[in-house]
């Protein structure tokens, strides 16, 4: 199992930005995936961006352009740098972790976009 912890949420303007920060309880360098999800009141969980133990990343279209997801193997810890932040933005952000062993939530973090 691996425990992840969010950061970095809170109350930003339309237009703005904030860092996500996620620190995991083990190292990730060999974590298949790891990845940010969004959850909006009265919506579904959905992806937002994820990061495999290579590298590669892939992005919902909602923030391609606008996001970024990176990690620092060395510190354990992913992080999703979000620009130009909408309203649409607005929910649960919540840190994900998966390998052949576990498939592990964050408790999330509360970003908020005012218009």
């Amino acid at each position: 199992q691996v425990q992840l912890v969010e950061s970095g949420g809170g109350l930003v303007q339309a237009g703005g930005s904030l860092r996500l920060s996620c620190a995991a309880s083990r190292t990730i360098f060999n974590i298949d995936a790891m990845g940010w999800y969004r959850q909006a009141p009265g919506k579904q969980r959905e992806l937002v961006a994820v990061i495999t133990s290579g590298g590669s990343t892939n992005y919902a279209d909602s923030v391609k352009g606008r996001f970024d997801i990176s990690k620092d193997n060395a510190k354990n810890s992913v992080y999703l740098q979000m620009n130009s932040l909408k309203p649409e933005d607005t929910g649960v952000y919540y840190c994900h972790a998966l390998s052949d062993y576990f498939n592990s939530w964050g408790q999330g973090t509360q970003v908020t976009v005012s218009s």
